[in-house]
Formats: C-alpha cells, structure tokens, sequence
C-alpha cells in the first residue's frame, strides 16, 4: 500500500499560488479533467476515477477527517474497461456521489500540487507529498509543512473533509 502525506486548503487565489510554485521551482503537469465516483463502502473510500482521456483508475484509500497534515493510505489500480467496473460496482454496492473537477498539476520532487476547480464546491489547492517506501511520515510532514508556509496556505484554510464529504454536506 502507497502512503502520502496531504492536505486540502480553499484556494483563494489559484493565480498567486501557481506563481509561487513555479518561484519554488514547481513544474506544471498539464490539466486533468477527472470524475470520481465515490461508492459506498464499509472502510474508508472506494472511487472510479475517470479522466476526460478515457482512461481511468480504482482508488481505495484511508485517512482521517482532520483540518491538517494527515497521512493518507492508498491503493491505485489502471483499469481498461471503465464503464463495465462502473456499473458493477454501481450494482453491488451504489453510488455515493459524484464529484467532477478540473485539476491543474504541479510537481516539486515527490510533491503533487493540485489546483483544483471541483463543480458545485469552488477552487481549492491540495498538497501531496508521496512517500518512499520506509520513508518516515515525519519527513513527509515536515517537506508538507515547509510547502503550506511558502505557498502561504493559513491554517484557517485547511479543510478536513474529502471533497465527495464536502458535496453531501451541501446537498443535506
């Protein structure tokens, strides 16, 4: 299982952040246009994600609901035929939620930084410092720390919940 580090801010400037990530030394990664389906599911989250290109991945993953660092453990999954796992995992286990965005990449060594647009949600940037294998968290939370203070992220920004968490809040 992959391990990173991560955390989730709104983003009041997408602007001002992706010029002091390229002031850092951040390089863009192109824009990825991505649906997530989120399934129901008895531990943590279980998404399809599916990306404009038509390609796509299954996500399961676990991690606390914190306003803050927090390690998130994943396993990702290519996956070539996408809408027949769509509907079989529609079929046994139902849809969450859906949730579609548009995220512009930026990589800083194993750092991802993520400029997300997330329809019905607004903008928000997203740290994720990538572990190697026997890697200590604290170091990843460390480099994450570092990157929330240069790109000047205020700790009142921080959100706790996922995004498919956010959407359902919404709609209650």
């Amino acid at each position: 299982m992959a391990t990173n580090i991560e955390c989730k801010a709104i983003a009041r400037d997408h602007a001002e952040l992706r010029q002091k990530a390229e002031a850092l030394g951040a390089r863009p990664a192109g824009v990825l246009h991505q649906m997530d389906t989120f399934f129901a599911c008895a531990h943590g989250r279980l998404k399809l994600r599916q990306f404009a290109q038509g390609t796509a991945e299954l996500i399961a993953y676990e991690r606390s609901d914190r306003a803050e660092l927090r390690a998130s453990d994943y396993v990702r999954v290519p996956i070539p035929e996408d809408a027949a796992l769509h509907r079989a995992l529609e079929r046994s286990l139902g849809i969450r939620a859906v949730v579609r965005k548009a995220r512009e990449l930026w990589l800083l060594g194993t750092t991802r930084i993520h400029l997300d647009r997330v329809k019905d949600l607004g903008d928000f940037v997203e740290l994720e410092v990538v572990l190697d294998e026997g890697q200590e968290r604290a170091e990843g939370e460390r480099l994450a720390e570092r990157l929330l203070r240069q790109l000047g992220i205020e700790s009142q920004d921080i959100v706790a919940q996922a995004y498919v968490d956010l959407l359902e809040a919404r709609e209650a």
